[in-house]
């Protein structure tokens, strides 16, 4: 029996090619305030989104300023631009960063609240706009989760995580991530495999709910991945991603991710390495660090990932985990070392240092990480 625990499902999800267009429908009347960045606008993916909202008769305002490791000036202007309009609603269209904006806007638009009295865990208690998140990445599973990041000056990231930021509706059309390079499609996919891997060995709150979807969307994810890479056309493959990383979004909104994610928030905070790549870079040397503690999960994971190590023995199942996911960032391109992102061995303190700061993250770690300990991972990772 398993210990008492809660858990909450998340939005409504409205799946298939094409779905984004039945946006206007997830929407109350009214002006509509549009989070995007401008590579999204540019590639021309926003149009069918944007057309149909328009088509309803509704006035729509788009912010396409959004950047990467989003800044709270930049949030700020966002929301601003959606008290111009009296907004009625807000969609929150692209990656992490575009649909991280989106949430935190929308409930300070729909609460009136300050954002400094709602920064940690269980703050935000009033009530949002309505809110539609349609990713174009399968990997963030921001439009699954209550939580929204944002950089502070000085590269600090902090957090908002309150059920109160969770979208109405999650829109996954795969049809939005055929344009993908290689790279972002590994990357971000990586990402999302890491979400349930923490999920599924997070310390605290992990439940038979949030297991049962991590163990999926670990399937999904492994299974497409490298299809997804290799035939950047398959819309089977896509969606499978799209399912794959919201599934393991649901989980970590519930089940929360770990010191795989706080060692790698510095590196996007400093160097501005892609959050996806970020995790990718440290993810072999926590897992290793975390096997005296979660050894037995981390094998029943790795049949998952890699099916030929069904039938071996516990130990040669959670090694087999570390190979199989070293092989498939090395199969599909991406970089190994901390060094080929520009880190040096004078900035591990400073990192080292950083990563601390996450304490919301390293609480959930099987295995407790300490300022030495991370400094040796980086190390490791360098």
């Amino acid at each position: 029996m398993s210990a008492p625990f809660s858990f909450t499902y998340g939005p409504r999800v409205t799946c298939g090619e094409g779905s984004a267009r039945r946006v206007a429908d997830m929407l109350p009347d009214g002006p509509v305030l549009f989070v995007t960045d401008r590579q999204i606008v540019s590639l021309g993916l926003a149009e069918p989104a944007l057309e149909a909202l328009r088509t309803s008769g509704r006035p729509v305002a788009v912010f396409d300023a959004v950047e990467a490791d989003p800044s709270r000036a930049t949030l700020e202007a966002v929301v601003a631009a959606g008290q111009d309009i009296a907004a009625a609603g807000v969609v929150g269209f692209g990656g992490g960063s575009p649909m991280d904006v989106a949430k935190l806007a929308a409930y300070l638009l729909g609460s009136g609240d300050d954002l400094d009295t709602v920064w940690g865990v269980g703050n935000a208690r009033g009530t949002g706009l309505p809110l539609v998140l349609i990713p174009t990445t399968a990997g963030t599973g921001s439009e699954a989760t209550p939580v929204s990041i944002i950089t502070l000056p000085g590269d600090e990231k902090r957090g908002v995580s309150s059920p109160a930021l969770v979208a109405g509706n999650a829109v996954l059309d795969p049809a939005l991530t055929l344009g993908l390079p290689s790279a972002v499609t590994a990357a971000t996919g990586m990402d999302a495999m890491v979400h349930a891997i923490e999920a599924y060995t997070s310390r605290h709150l992990k439940n038979p709910l949030s297991d049962m979807l991590a163990r999926e969307a670990l399937t999904l994810l492994a299974g497409n991945l490298l299809t997804a890479c290799t035939e950047p056309a398959n819309i089977a493959a896509r969606e499978a991603m799209l399912l794959g990383a919201h599934l393991a979004g649901v989980a970590f909104a519930n089940a929360p991710v770990a010191g795989v994610h706080a060692l790698a928030y510095p590196l996007g905070g400093r160097f501005h390495v892609p959050h996806g790549l970020s995790n990718v870079l440290m993810l072999p040397h926590v897992l290793a660090f975390n096997m005296s503690a979660a050894l037995p999960l981390y094998a029943q994971l790795g049949p998952l990932v890699d099916p030929g190590l069904a039938g071996l023995g516990e130990q040669a199942q959670a090694q087999g985990l570390l190979e199989a996911l070293r092989r498939m960032a090395e199969t599909a391109g991406m970089p190994s070392r901390l060094a080929e992102v520009g880190v040096s061995r004078a900035d591990l303190d400073r990192l080292a240092a950083d990563a601390m700061l996450q304490e919301r993250l390293l609480r959930n770690n099987p295995r407790p990480i300490t300022l030495d300990d991370a400094r040796q991972l980086y190390e490791a990772a360098l």
